[in-house]
């Protein structure tokens, strides 16, 4: 058997048992690699720090059977990061979006979060997002031992990572070269910009505690750990609205084509912006415990858990201003690249321009969860086993609220009316803050103007459960060129659901007479400044939400719930008066998924052209079956005896049942069902590895690989709807206008329980070089993934809902209401000869279809990586303890995709051109510091406004610095910045001229004691 000549270092740390291998025949042979005679000794070398973390590291990469990027820790809590999202951007290839100024979802050589597959001890993870991807910020790094990302696939691992696989692993107590470790840390936090945002929080705290002990003889192992992170979550920020407006605003006919509109000449118009000043708090803790009992040298049974629960509660405070659209008045435009990006937008008959005091608070209150059993069993010199049953669990409860006001003429009138003298003048400056300017300035924060208009709550509950069974067997085989035969099978049972709900009074568009607005008191409020860069920006009212709300509802304040609203078609004891919310139960649903995996891999130990090679072969077959539930409408159409118009009824014979409400409503336009789809996936693999020298080794690798669609994107939930029509009389004339001749019957099904993964064949290659007078490595890897398809939403146009098999009306009766007399007057409907409400027949016709689809317009992404650590123990004395890593990934693709309307980027969502990481390290005589930088190219994500927007993300530098010292051999103390320069986040829609998000999250400073025992 050909075998490796490690160093020094690298004999120490494997005969500490530091290097972990990934099955049972790669111990086997570590074991046989390290193997000495009696009177041979092997000199054990101590290394603590981040020098020892990095050498562990590269020493699980070097002996890797695939193409791996590794994160090391010395024990259990040794990792500093604030969570493991910080810890793999140190990687190669890999790189961070920041949420709230914190890492949380990752990406992996240009690819999204969505094509990134992570596991937990070997077990799949469900996640909190409501999709697939992980929000790796609700994993602790105090209780993660190690971490994996596996660029390269091999037949035994979990299919699912287009971009990658992340393998966390938590620690094991047996495998600990001590007999009995403890581990303390206490940090304090302080936000360097909570004191600009009132009531935000300044100050938090990191707290851990982990023990590893071993029993009995070392049969028994026990970890346990405690992580706990409360920080204040500040952010101060301006977000541009889309562009999803066209108006000819320079009279140029034909200047310019605005694509994607029926109108050559017009330019672009955003919906608005948003000024907010953010605060809240956020509260992480986690929990892991694991139990190992290997009562035998050749069985080892372990139980392990781990939990995280991440809260968050924010608030939103400032402005939300609403252009108008292309019914405004605009005056003075200004046109850059098409679009407008300032002028004075001012209020007309028509429009809908108005400026609104934001209250909003938001909690999100999530969960993961992680349990199995694991038994690892030689049962023979030849065969080994492990059998694993796991369950993984994510919850979600995000609670979107608002509270909104509006400009009144005189807030202490008896039936107040909104002023619609509203007037916004504004220039945006790219990158930069805009100009802004309000003619109601003034009223902002005037008791006697401003008046709260609307509540509303919207929750979002996600539950994610996955159960998983697995057998995995090792053949050790003495041949020339196989080594060995692995095969295996794995069964998963995974289930998500989706829970909406909604409650809302009041108008955010004006005053309802129904549901009044509320005076504002002092005692609710309080007059908000801004501050720094942004201190141009007009002042404001904060709202005091509970006093508020209790002044509003002395009775109680309503909760959300899952209704049809009576408004809602099919609704048989409803007035129909009242707003439809029949989507709170059309967009709740379960989606269910079952899958069987087996695999078959040869390890490879031989010979070519007189190289050493090792490395696998194998096939990955997988059977999936995914469905979703739905309702789907069951009507059919009459004709009303006293009309002669066409009707909608329920029809039992199609499956309509009579489907209530958390409210008692009852809808009986639907049938509930189930829609299934399977497919069956074969996914080869092969990794060779060629030992070149005893220090430098070539890694080959090629596959298919597939990942998933997001699990929410199963989710059926097409419907149809007719466009609302609106009938007004003329009180002189009679005369009837319609707000359109005709009725447009439009559908939508944007997820499909029908849609296939995505698919990829890949192939990588790395050249690797471990130095020999010193510890570190140069890396330099290349890949090509050539995608075959991505999900995409398209939009037919008219398109044929009656022949598709969709149950659409002829025409509707359109009720007719008299001509309001003044603005916010109660509507007044017009009646027939007999007295009784009018209303007129409108005839349908065909509209817009739109639906989720696995389109064939794939590409290639393709890159290169370069990866250098060394630590410089050749310099004299006190500098030899100083050191580098640093890595550089550049990344392309031919992919382009129009993201969103109005919307487009070259780019794939995640894909940064250029990464680059680096940290210089220095270590002597127990002190210890280091900087690190992560830089990425502009990329494609989403902005959070008030609802998700896809954009371009600016290009970004993140530093943070950190410093310890060791006091003695058990106790240190650490000082550690995060955000260095306060790095904001940027970002604009299709040209930098069209602001998105300036988002500033400030700087936040640790200092900390650590003990270990």
């Amino acid at each position: 058997m050909k075998i490796f000549k490690p160093n020094i270092i690298t004999l120490g740390l494997l005969a500490s048992g530091l290097i972990l291998s990934s099955s049972a025949l790669h111990a086997q042979q570590a074991e046989e690699s390290v193997t000495t005679s009696d009177d041979e000794s092997i000199e054990r070398i101590e290394v603590r720090g981040f020098s020892s973390s990095l050498i562990q590291s590269l020493n699980q990469k070097r002996f890797s059977d695939t193409v791996t990027e590794q994160i090391s820790a010395d024990d259990l809590g040794g990792l500093p990061d604030v969570s493991m999202a910080d810890a793999l951007t140190r990687l190669p290839g890999i790189s961070a979006v920041r949420t709230g100024g914190q890492a949380a979802e990752i990406n992996i050589r240009g690819l999204s979060g969505d094509f990134v597959f992570s596991t937990l001890n070997g077990r799949e993870q469900v996640s909190t997002s409501g999709s697939r991807a992980i929000e790796f910020d609700q994993y602790p790094s105090e209780l993660i031992n190690s971490a994996a990302v596996y660029k390269s696939p091999k037949a035994s691992l979990i299919e699912g990572g287009v971009a990658g696989t992340v393998e966390l692993q938590t620690a094991s107590a047996l495998s600990n070269e001590q007999t009995h470790t403890f581990n303390a840390n206490v940090r304090g936090m302080f936000n360097d910009r909570a004191d600009e945002i009132p009531d935000a929080e300044e100050y938090g705290h990191r707290l851990s505690f982990s023990y590893q002990g071993k029993f009995m003889d070392d049969t028994v192992g026990l970890s346990l750990g405690y992580a706990r992170l409360f920080q204040p979550s500040v952010s101060t920020q301006f977000i541009g609205l889309a562009y999803n407006g066209a108006v000819d605003v320079d009279g140029i006919e034909g200047d310019n084509d605005a694509a994607g509109t029926d109108c050559p000449e017009c330019e672009y118009i955003s919906e608005g912006f948003e000024m907010q000043h953010k605060g809240g708090e956020e509260t992480r803790n986690g929990y892991m415990a694991s139990v190992e009992w290997a009562p035998t040298d050749n069985f080892k049974l372990k139980a392990d858990a781990f939990l995280s629960k991440f809260d968050s509660e924010a608030f939103a405070r400032g402005f939300r201003v609403k252009l108008g659209g292309i019914n405004a008045n605009i005056i003075n435009p200004v046109v850059v690249n098409n679009s407008v990006i300032g002028g004075t937008f001012a209020r007309s008959d028509n429009s809908f321009t108005r400026v609104e005091l934001v209250n909003d608070d938001n909690q999100d209150f999530d969960q993961v969860a992680s349990f199995g059993i694991k038994a690892d069993w030689q049962i023979t010199d030849n065969l080994a086993a492990q059998f694993d049953i796991s369950k993984s669990t994510a919850e979600s409860d995000f609670r979107n609220g608002l509270l909104w006001s509006l400009v009144a003429e005189d807030a202490s009138a008896a039936n107040p009316t909104f002023d619609e003298n509203v007037q916004i003048s504004y220039l945006l400056n790219g990158l930069d803050l805009p100009d802004l300017a309000f003619n109601q300035t003034d009223a902002f924060t005037d008791l006697n103007r401003a008046m709260i208009s609307k509540y509303g709550i919207y929750p979002y509950e996600n539950k994610d459960d996955l159960d998983a069974y697995r057998a995995d067997f090792q053949y050790f085989l003495d041949m020339p060129v196989v080594s060995g035969i692995e095969f295996g099978y794995r069964y998963s049972d995974r289930e998500y659901s989706n829970d909406r709900s909604v409650f809302e009074y009041g108008n955010d568009g004006g005053f309802s007479v129904s549901q009044p607005p509320l005076n504002i008191t002092e005692g609710m409020s309080e007059v908000v400044d801004w501050s720094g860069d942004f201190a141009y920006f007009p002042s404001y009212l904060s709202i005091d939400l509970n006093t508020a709300l209790n002044a509003w509802f002395p009775d109680g304040i309503p909760q959300p719930v899952q209704t049809w609203g009576p408004g809602a078609a099919g609704v048989i004891n409803g007035d129909g008066t009242s707003a439809a919310s029949a989507w709170t139960i059309q967009e709740s649903g379960e989606v269910f998924e079952t899958v069987n995996a087996a695999y078959l891999m040869a390890n490879l130990d031989t010979e070519l052209f007189g190289i050493p090679m090792t490395g696998n072969v194998g096939v990955r077959y997988v059977r999936t079956k995914q469905a979703s539930t739905t309702l789907q409408r069951a009507t059919q159409m009459i004709t009303d005896p006293e009309t002669g118009a066409s009707v909608e009824v329920s029809d039992p014979i199609a499956g309509a049942q009579n489907i209530t409400d958390e409210v008692g409503l009852i809808n009986n336009f639907y049938r509930p069902t189930v829609l299934t789809h399977e497919f069956t996936d074969v996914l080869p693999s092969i990794n060779l590895n060629f030992k070149l020298t005893d220090n430098s080794q070539l890694r080959v690798a090629a596959a298919k690989v597939m990942g998933r669609a997001p699990i929410n994107r199963f989710a059926a939930n097409a419907s149809t709807n007719v466009e609302t029509i609106t009938a007004t009389m003329d009180r002189d004339s009679g005369e009837i206008t319609l707000s359109q001749p005709t009725a447009r019957v439009n559908g939508s099904a944007r997820n499909s329980p029908y849609l296939e993964p995505f698919y990829a064949t890949q192939y990588d290659l790395s050249y690797e070089y471990y130095f020999d007078e010193t510890d570190g490595a140069l890396v330099v890897a290349g890949f090509y993934k050539n995608i075959e398809s991505f999900i995409e939403n398209i939009a037919v146009e008219p398109y044929d809902f009656e022949g598709n098999g969709f149950t659409v009306p002829e025409s509707v009766q359109v009720p007719v209401y008299l001509e309001s007399e003044f603005s916010g007057q109660e509507p007044e409907f017009a009646l027939d000869a007999a007295g009784d409400p009018l209303f007129v027949t409108v005839p349908t016709e065909n509209g817009r279809y739109e639906t989720a689809i696995n389109n064939a317009e794939g590409g290639y992404i393709r890159g290169i990586e370069i990866a250098y650590t060394e630590i410089y123990s050749m310099l004299p004395g006190m500098w030899s303890g100083l050191g580098m890593s640093a890595s550089y990934s550049f990344t392309e693709s031919e992919i382009q995709r129009t993201l969103s309307e109005g919307v487009f980027a070259s780019q794939l969502p995640g894909l940064s051109e250029n990464v680059v990481t680096a940290t210089l390290f220095w270590e002597y005589e127990g002190f210890e510091t280091r900087v690190s930088a992560r830089y990425r190219d502009a990329f494609v994500s989403q902005q959070v406004a008030v609802n998700d927007q896809t954009v371009n993300f600016d290009d970004e530098l993140v530093i943070d610095y950190q410093a310890s010292y060791e006091i003695n051999d058990n106790l240190s103390m650490l000082f550690q910045v995060n955000n260095l320069t306060d790095e904001p986040t940027r970002s604009y829609f299709s040209t930098p001229e069209q602001t998105g998000t300036l988002q500033f999250f400030g700087t936040q400073y640790y200092l900390g004691l650590t003990y270990s025992l």
